[in-house]
C-alpha cells in the first residue's frame, strides 16, 4: 500500500512540475521577442524568399500591397512612362499602401523584404518605413534582384526610420534561397 502511495504521488508530483514547465515556457513565447517579415513583391520572387524567412524565423508575415496593384504594363522598367519608372524618379513619391500591419508595437524585430528597382527598394517600401515608428527595434533588410545587390537601399530605407533603431547588415539573396542559408546569415549577424 505504501509503495502504491509513493508511486501515485511520484506520478502526482510529475504532472505538477510539467505543468508548471509549460506555463512558463508559454509565458516566455508570450512576452518575448516578435518578429515580422514584412515585404513587396511585384512577381512573387520576393514572396517566396520571405515566406522561406519568417519560417525560419516563426515569425509573422505582412505582404505590402498596393492599394493599386501593378499592372504588367506598370513594371515595364523600359517604358520612361511606366508607373514605376516615374515613381522610381522620383524621391518623394510614396505609392498608397493597401493595409496596415496591425499592432505593429508588438514586434521586437522586423525584416524588411524587397525586389531591386533602379538600385533601391521600390518606392512602396519608402512609404511602409516611414508608415511606423521603428524605435528601438531591430531592423535588417533582404532583397532579390536579377544581379544588382544590396547596394545602399537598406541604408537609404534607415535613413527613414528613428535613429533608435537597431539596423543590422542587409543582404541580397536569391529568392529560392534555401532556410539553412537564411539561417547561417541571422546567426552572423546576430538577428537570431
Amino acid at each position: 500500500m505504501k509503495k502504491l502511495l509513493l508511486l501515485l504521488m511520484s506520478g502526482l508530483m510529475m504532472m505538477i512540475l510539467t505543468a508548471c514547465g509549460q506555463t512558463e515556457s508559454s509565458a516566455s513565447t508570450q512576452t518575448g521577442n516578435k518578429t515580422l517579415v514584412a515585404y513587396f513583391s511585384a512577381t512573387g520572387n520576393t514572396k517566396h524568399l520571405a515566406e522561406t524567412i519568417a519560417q525560419v524565423l516563426n515569425a509573422d508575415l505582412f505582404e505590402i500591397k498596393p492599394a493599386q496593384p501593378y499592372t504588367t504594363a506598370d513594371l515595364n522598367w523600359h517604358d520612361k512612362s511606366s508607373r514605376t519608372t516615374i515613381e522610381m524618379n522620383d524621391d518623394k513619391s510614396r505609392p498608397a499602401i493597401a493595409e496596415k500591419v496591425e499592432n505593429f508595437s508588438q514586434y521586437d524585430k522586423v525584416v524588411i523584404a524587397y525586389p531591386i528597382w533602379w538600385s533601391q527598394a521600390p518606392r512602396i517600401v519608402d512609404t511602409f518605413v516611414e508608415s511606423y515608428d521603428f524605435s528601438g527595434k531591430t531592423v535588417t533588410a533582404v532583397c532579390t534582384s536579377g544581379g544588382s545587390e544590396l547596394g545602399s537601399s537598406a541604408k537609404y530605407l534607415q535613413s527613414l526610420t528613428s535613429k533608435s533603431a537597431n539596423w543590422l547588415e542587409g543582404r541580397r539573396f536569391n529568392s529560392f534561397a534555401t532556410a539553412n542559408e537564411i539561417n547561417d546569415w541571422l546567426k552572423s549577424i546576430n538577428f537570431k
